[in-house]
């Protein structure tokens, strides 16, 4: 694995970054995330992209506070990052987290943190649209692919369009779920519901979405967030499929494509 750059060090040598991949909680922490991580910067150094990250600098957005109820502590996480951010002068921010590029994006310009932030998703469909990546089907050519979309990317955002564009060029066959783009249904992890046990109920929200996934007949899941990804797995291993569908995030199935 080609050695990332820290923000503070590229800074120190007087570059800057095109963007800044603002990595998150579980893309640095989580196990699985962290898979993603790596195939989003091994993409990212393919295409020549200069990014850097920033390391222990970087802290937890307040996401799962905000949306616990807990707006003091959120306010203080921001403000943190703020500092940081606005002292860097950053203008382009990339994540591979729906939760932190809702937050970024949406809760952070009104305590001072106005910049230009992307998913994952959409910066790889413009590195597509700029010619500067080449997506190969691989070992996904000819399969069936279904995409989950994730609340934050899709209902909070609209965005619906780009990570299934990135699907389509895989040579695969795209299958959508019964509940899918503005109806989609929620994986069960949103509003920081995957850091509490179940409320009473005849059935988990991830159960129910596995339900949908296997009645689409696709052999691979595309997520685009490390809570669906989550949860999706959890959902699939609980239906005992795990050797028939697999989890992956659309990074994690553009590198595998590309042999990666």
């Amino acid at each position: 694995m080609e050695k990332i750059p820290l923000l503070s060090e590229m800074m120190a040598q007087g570059e800057t970054p095109e963007v800044l991949f603002w990595v998150g909680c579980a893309g640095s922490f989580d196990q699985r995330a962290q898979k993603v991580s790596r195939a989003f910067a091994k993409i990212l150094n393919h295409v020549g992209v200069k990014f850097a990250i920033l390391g222990t600098e970087e802290t937890c957005t307040g996401d799962p506070a905000k949306r616990a109820g807990n707006e003091f502590l959120f306010q203080m996480l921001a403000m943190q990052n703020i500092e940081v951010l606005n002292a860097y002068e950053i203008k382009n921010i990339v994540t591979t987290c729906p939760h932190c590029f809702n937050t970024l994006k949406n809760e952070y310009p009104s305590l001072g943190g106005n910049y230009n932030v992307i998913h994952h998703a959409q910066y790889l469909q413009q590195l597509l649209d700029a010619g500067r990546l080449a997506i190969e089907g691989g070992e996904f050519k000819g399969k069936k692919i279904t995409y989950h979309d994730s609340c934050y990317l899709g209902r909070a955002n609209g965005i619906y369009e780009a990570p299934r564009m990135l699907m389509e060029k895989l040579d695969a066959e795209l299958v959508e779920m019964k509940r899918c783009k503005t109806n989609g249904l929620c994986c069960g992890a949103g509003g920081a519901q995957m850091f509490k046990e179940a409320e009473k109920g005849n059935k988990e929200i991830n159960i129910e979405r596995t339900e949908d996934i296997i009645e689409s007949g696709a052999t691979v899941v595309a997520a685009a967030c490390p809570f669906c990804n989550t949860m999706l797995t959890d959902g699939i291993k609980n239906a005992d499929k795990e050797e028939q569908i697999a989890v992956l995030d659309i990074a994690e199935i553009i590198a595998i494509g590309k042999g990666l």
